[in-house]
């Protein structure tokens, strides 16, 4: 029984800080936009600007 005076305070002390987090990211707008991360890995982006030196002689090497 004594245990429980332990365990039990514990317990809701997790659970009350899990609710607390979810409500924290929710508000801050954590799950407005799921799918954009997903699908944001399979868009080419083209280089910015020319290769350089030490890239085109190994590829030159090749």
């Amino acid at each position: 029984m004594s245990v429980l005076t332990i365990a039990l305070p514990i317990a809701l002390a997790l659970g009350a800080s899990a609710l607390v987090a979810c409500v924290w990211s929710i508000r801050q707008g954590q799950f407005d936009d799921l799918d954009s991360a997903s699908v944001r890995i399979l868009v080419d982006e083209k280089p910015l600007g020319p290769p350089h030196r030490e890239d085109a002689k190994e590829d030159r090497q090749k």
